[in-house]
């Protein structure tokens, strides 16, 4: 059931990515975001409701890390479609104000569950039975949901909580960047000419580049996965000096891989495990 769960997680990034890739407009993005990630929740509760848990980690594992990401996604597109269509068209500063208003109020509700917000952001799990498993009624735990009470078989008393955590961050983050290009449009631009241009240079092939930057997409590991392939694309071709071409079609053609299809980042954790046994020798 857990494999079920997973590849309808899967499935919605892929969805997502292609969104975040294809769609130019927020708004549009925001839209669609929202649309592929109701029928994923959907589909989740359905896997639920028609089959158990095999055992209780399954249970506490599918409400503290599959449902949430899911669930986040929903509640970052919802949010961040609100934000966008009420933003203001006039001067940069009313738009700055506007952004960092928004900011605070995500940020209130982050300190206002500080306590839940460090046991799940340093990885804690002595709560988890309590956090993550159904019919844990107690409303001393303040759960954040009226799913909670509502639909008892698709939610535990802070599912929801930690995908509020996510999204927000997530939320935060994209606000803050838009922030950054309202305030000064050419930072990373001119941050790279002066510091990196002309002095690094990407010697391998494009294909491994694009595969690179592409799993860095996929993971999250930039921006808690709100940043734009294109941005991420158009950084590595400055930082590197090097014009990737059409890196969607490029990628296109890794993905079609009859065999090996991760070549390069294989490549790379083969070359890094070789040079750890070297330093140990």
């Amino acid at each position: 059931m857990i494999k079920k769960a997973n590849k309808v997680l899967v499935h919605l990034k892929q969805q997502l990515e292609l969104v975040e890739t294809e769609v130019e407009s927020v708004l549009e993005k925001s839209e669609a975001g929202i649309k592929l990630s109701k029928e994923a929740l959907k589909e989740l509760r359905n896997i639920i409701i028609l089959q158990d848990f095999n055992t209780i980690q399954d249970e506490i594992y599918f409400f503290k890390v599959v449902k949430p990401e899911i669930y986040s996604k929903l509640i970052y597109y919802v949010k961040l479609f609100s934000i966008e269509s009420k933003r203001p068209r006039s001067s940069n500063k009313s738009q700055i104000k506007y952004l960092n208003s928004h900011i605070d109020k995500l940020q209130l509700y982050l300190n206002e569950n500080l306590e839940f917000y460090h046991y799940f952001r340093r990885g804690s799990t002595f709560l988890d039975q309590q956090y993550f498993r159904r019919g844990k009624e107690d409303i001393r735990l303040h759960p954040d949901s009226f799913h909670f009470f509502s639909d008892e078989e698709f939610s535990t008393s802070h599912d929801s909580t930690v995908a509020k955590i996510m999204a927000y961050d997530m939320l935060i983050v994209y606000l803050k960047t838009e922030i950054e290009k309202l305030e000064n449009t050419n930072t990373m631009e001119t941050a790279l000419t002066n510091n990196t241009r002309f002095k690094l240079f990407w010697t391998a092939n494009k294909t491994d580049l694009i595969e690179l930057i592409y799993a860095l997409h996929s993971s999250g590991s930039i921006n808690s996965g709100t940043a734009d392939i294109k941005e991420m694309a158009t950084a590595c071709e400055q930082l590197f000096n090097i014009d990737l071409g059409d890196f969607y079609r490029t990628f296109l053609e890794i993905r079609s891989r009859k065999i090996n299809q991760t070549k390069f980042i294989d490549k790379l954790r083969d070359a890094l495990l070789q040079k750890m046994e070297e330093l140990d020798e």
